[in-house]
């Protein structure tokens, strides 16, 4: 008659709920969004890839991934649920950065190499962002709005001895001091930034598959033995209600604010691979919860 009510009920069918937010629901669903969103979304803007290109190859990507939630499903019902999982949020914490240097390497090297031989430093006053805003209101924050999403880095050096909104670009040892962030374009274009969006050939399309087929994995190993692990984690009356509000919870608000937090973290900090601070950080939260308060289920009566 009150689902919530008698799902909340006690402290055990509390604790479970916690646990199922915290250690499944918001570990495993960061994965899943790194490797379809974020991926995509790094090859589209940080790396420049053409839109297509970048789409054919996450979703082959995704295809061939499909294979590892039937595997780690599978493998779930014969060595547990909780391994698999606590194994997928460790490699994760230990691969994710990898991985996507992987890609950066072998999507745009030229943008790499262009990033390490003239880098780019934003220096004054102003130099505030604003994820909240449709226009940064200072020239500096527009600058570093104009490089974030060109997937440039940078390193900012705030000045507090500057004047007003007072900033400058540096690109290499060229300076840019503009009131519009489109003439950064061709000082960039001049340092060997490649910023109009390019096809890779097909060898380096491969890797990048590849990596992302990784990230795949890592999700499989942490999805896949999750759909039999929550109907096992709540008793029948009150599970209906009980696995929905943390799943729903943890997906909808941990993995779905991953695309705003992530590129927050690259504005402020200037490094495009910065944003996967949020996955590790959100993963590393799941691991701890997972491995202290977790219980093995598999193999469990159920009513």
């Amino acid at each position: 008659r009150n689902p919530l009510r008698d799902s909340f009920r006690g402290r055990q069918q509390v604790k479970m709920i916690l646990v199922a937010l915290f250690g499944l629901a918001a570990g495993l669903t960061v994965i899943w969004y790194t490797a379809q969103f974020q991926a995509l979304y790094f090859l589209q803007n940080a790396l420049r890839i053409d839109d297509t290109a970048a789409r054919s190859m996450v979703g082959i990507a995704a295809m061939f991934s499909m294979f590892w939630f039937v595997l780690f499903g599978w493998l779930s019902d014969r060595i547990g649920r909780k391994l698999p999982i606590l194994v997928g949020y460790a490699l994760t914490i230990a691969l994710m950065f990898p991985l996507f240097h992987w890609m950066a390497s072998a999507a745009n090297p030229e943008l790499a190499n262009a990033m390490e031989r003239n880098p780019v430093v934003v220096q004054g006053s102003g130099c505030d962002y604003n994820p909240f805003a449709q226009r940064q209101e200072t020239p500096c924050g527009r600058a570093l709005d104009a490089l974030t999403r060109r997937g440039i880095a940078y390193t900012l050096q705030p000045t507090a001895g500057w004047q007003g909104q007072a900033y400058q670009v540096r690109v290499g040892s060229a300076i840019v001091n503009a009131e519009d962030p489109a003439a950064l374009e061709p000082v960039l274009a001049a340092a060997g930034y490649r910023l109009e969006k390019q096809v890779p050939p097909m060898s380096r399309m491969v890797q990048v598959v590849l990596a992302i087929i990784v990230i795949g994995m890592l999700s499989g190993m942490t999805y896949g033995p999750v759909a039999a692990l929550l109907v096992e984690l709540f008793p029948a009356r009150i599970r209906y209600t009980s696995l929905s509000v943390p799943y729903h919870i943890g997906t909808g608000y941990f993995g779905g604010f991953l695309p705003f937090i992530s590129q927050y973290i690259v504005a402020r900090t200037g490094d495009p691979f910065a944003g996967l601070w949020y996955t590790i950080g959100v993963v590393a939260m799941a691991l701890v919860v997972t491995l202290f308060w977790l219980p093995e289920t598999a193999g469990k009566e159920l009513e």
